[in-house]
């Protein structure tokens, strides 16, 4: 079998990091239509397309990312041969993980659990808002997308949505606000009370549960990330309405303590992924040892 051709390699790797071939090929002292030869060849030693083009865009394809993944690899290795001679510089797997931003961070934590400590392999973490993260699954820059949210589906839709958890929410605060005497809805009518914003799963079942109990509460903060809402909840603010997981150190610790009594709130973690001809083999097992 004929070796690979270094050369094309690092064309492909170049174009593929400035996503424009005519500023790559200007930047290398080459013509555009040289560079694409050089970029053709690979693909045929390879047997795939690297690259599509939408609209005036340059976009890897699943083969392309994965070859990017694999030349990242192998050019930072060399630098390191250069540098040290010390490092063998072994390829590593990668694993790209988006998260909403105001995802539980104890919870993206648990999902990663059984990968941490593997030093054969990189996690890239990424967070935004869920469009964002989809719109990366759908480019191949992420392999997977944690959320509390399922994206709507539709025909045209590739996206696999699998359900990871469910967590019990609970009204949680410091042990004064939380007299063990004191009823649910004592609780929810006499005590400032902190909640998602009302986009949230959690916050349409908290308003909920105040109209089945008639219940005007007196709402101290409406936060859309979960970690100021630990954050409030440790200054004695008010309780909040959290799934326990996310202040886990603190229940733990005795700071924050949960009340006795369940909601019927629940809140569902999802991990989303999208069809692919080449699926990321760290993949399967992860979501497997949470299903």
């Amino acid at each position: 079998m004929p070796e690979m051709n270094y050369n094309h390699l690092r064309y492909f790797w170049a174009v593929a990091h400035d996503g424009n071939l005519t500023r790559t090929a200007q930047r290398m002292n080459l013509s555009q239509s040289a560079l694409s030869v050089q970029i053709r060849k690979l693909e045929e030693r390879l047997g795939h397309a690297l690259f599509e083009r939408r609209g005036r865009q340059l976009v890897l394809t699943e083969a392309g990312r994965i070859a990017l993944d694999y030349a990242d690899t192998i050019f930072e290795a060399g630098k390191d041969l250069l540098g040290t001679l010390r490092q063998e510089g072994r390829v590593k797997q990668v694993l790209r993980v988006g998260a909403l931003a105001t995802l539980s961070r104890n919870f993206q934590l648990e999902f990663l659990r059984p990968l941490l400590g593997n030093h054969e392999l990189e996690l890239v973490l990424r967070s935004g808002t869920l469009p964002e993260l989809l719109q990366g699954l759908e480019t191949l820059g992420l392999d997977v997308v944690l959320t509390n949210v399922v994206p709507s589906h539709d025909a045209l839709s590739t996206f696999t949505t699998h359900a990871i958890s469910d967590q019990a929410v609970s009204l949680i605060g410091k042990p004064d606000l939380l007299p063990a005497t004191a009823s649910l809805e004592d609780l929810l009518s006499e005590q400032a009370i902190v909640v998602p914003t009302q986009d949230s799963p959690v916050r349409i079942g908290f308003d909920r549960l105040c109209s089945r109990f008639d219940i005007i509460p007196n709402l101290a903060a409406e936060v859309d990330d979960i970690a100021m809402m630990r954050l409030l909840a440790r200054e004695g603010v008010g309780l909040a309405v959290l799934p326990p997981i996310a202040v886990q150190d603190e229940l733990r610790n005795g700071v924050l303590v949960e009340a006795n009594h369940e909601m019927g709130i629940v809140e569902s973690f999802h991990a989303v992924t999208i069809a692919r001809k080449f699926p990321n083999p760290l993949l399967a097992p992860l979501l497997e040892h949470h299903l």
